[in-house]
């Protein structure tokens, strides 16, 4: 037995033995367990579960074990999500310090901010949400206007951000803001990180058409920021930004695995809403088609984030292939509820209320929310824009031509 077989023996014994059966059950979005100051969690398992994982470093696998991580290399941390994955472990422990800011830290912080950051991401001490766009600053991100303006120890931060998921709930954002006015867009970004709890830091939830309010908006009125929040270089925060742009991508790419959705997929809700006819296949032709395509789509996608993955750790590494796969994979997750949404006919058309059941719900509330994931990280249509500039080359189109 060759040592990655060893660690997944080793791995698939640990989680039989410490994963309690109730998490191994879809997740359901009100027992997902975020972090932060004020963390709950839905029952005695789920706790027990994010206590052992914590303690094992698993919360965060990849990141160094002196920081509270878990100290293992990128094929290590593949079989834990597989094992996790083949037993139905749920995700001990959500936030977007994990996700994004905790890799730009570890990449552009100082070790001072490292040993102040990072352990208490690990831990689940401190719930993080990101502060990029602006009321005037969405796909054109680098005419942001939140402007930080340097008073000796300190930054004075003014101006607004708006689409911060769940920053009503936060305990920390990290923010993009503009301090050198004078400069060129890119050139006078940096990266601060801003506690929601000082004063002049004020958020407004904003409804969705899902029902739900997790965006928000946020505003700064005269806050102080200690000099020591700023990460990487004064005006140098674009390329801060860049790198947790690829995290944010790369999440979402490979969202769908553990989010909170239907207990069926497209291939069982076909089997539940339509049936099969006589000759054993399923009655609708055209959803039919629909369904294979999604299935065939959904397990390309899978075998090529497997093969982008094996040429990461034969130092073959395509930097494009992230910007392609969070295209890829956000426009099938939307094909995939709007298959859904066909395959459950006017069932689809539920919101809450007898007659229909939570499955059904969860299905009509998800397709609405799948729009959104063409947007988060980069829209659709730039996201076009990047792969034909960086991954294709090809020349920009004069529209005077």
């Amino acid at each position: 037995m060759n040592s990655a077989d060893a660690f997944r023996q080793e791995v698939r014994t640990w989680l039989e033995e410490n994963c309690p059966p109730s998490q191994r059950r879809p997740i359901v979005r009100e027992e997902q367990v975020w972090a932060g100051r004020n963390k709950t969690f839905p029952n005695n398992d789920a706790k027990l579960w994010f206590e052992r994982m914590r303690d094992r470093g698993w919360t965060v696998p990849d990141w160094p074990q002196a920081l509270g991580g878990g100290g293992l290399d990128e094929q290590q941390t593949r079989i834990l999500k597989e094992e996790m994955k083949a037993l139905g472990c749920r995700t001990p422990l959500y936030d977007l310090g994990i996700w994004m800011l905790g890799p730009a830290v570890l990449e552009f912080g100082t070790e001072a901010q490292q040993h102040e950051h990072i352990p208490k991401i690990a831990r689940g001490e401190i719930r993080w949400c990101q502060g990029y766009s602006e009321p005037g600053a969405g796909s054109d991100l680098a005419s942001l206007q939140t402007r930080a303006e340097d008073c000796g120890d300190h930054f004075l931060v003014n101006g607004t951000k708006i689409w911060t998921t769940n920053a009503d709930k936060a305990d920390w954002i990290f923010c993009l803001v503009r301090t050198d006015p004078a400069a060129k867009k890119q050139e006078g970004i940096s990266f601060l990180l801003i506690d929601m709890n000082d004063p002049g830091v004020t958020t407004t939830p904003i409804e969705l058409i899902s029902g739900e309010s997790e965006f928000c908006q946020t505003f700064f009125d005269n806050v102080k920021v200690p000099k020591g929040n700023l990460i990487g270089e004064l005006n140098k925060g674009w390329s801060v930004a860049k790198a947790l742009l690829k995290h944010e991508r790369k999440l979402m790419s490979e969202i769908g695995g553990d989010t909170p959705g239907p207990s069926f997929g497209p291939v069982q809700a076909a089997l539940e809403y339509i049936g099969l006819g006589e000759d054993g296949k399923l009655k609708d032709l055209a959803l039919r088609d629909q369904l294979v395509r999604h299935e065939m789509n959904f397990r390309a996608i899978g075998l090529t984030h497997f093969r982008s993955f094996e040429e990461r750790m034969h130092g073959l590494a395509d930097p494009n292939v992230p910007l392609i796969m969070k295209y890829v994979g956000t426009e099938e997750t939307k094909n995939k509820d709007e298959l859904l949404v066909a395959l459950l006919g006017h069932q689809a058309l539920g919101w809450g209320g007898a007659g229909f059941n939570d499955d059904e719900i969860l299905t009509t509330r998800g397709w609405l929310f799948s729009k959104a994931l063409s947007i988060a990280g980069g829209t659709s249509e730039v996201q076009l824009n990047i792969i034909a500039k960086r991954a294709l080359e090809l020349p920009e189109h004069n529209a005077q031509a």
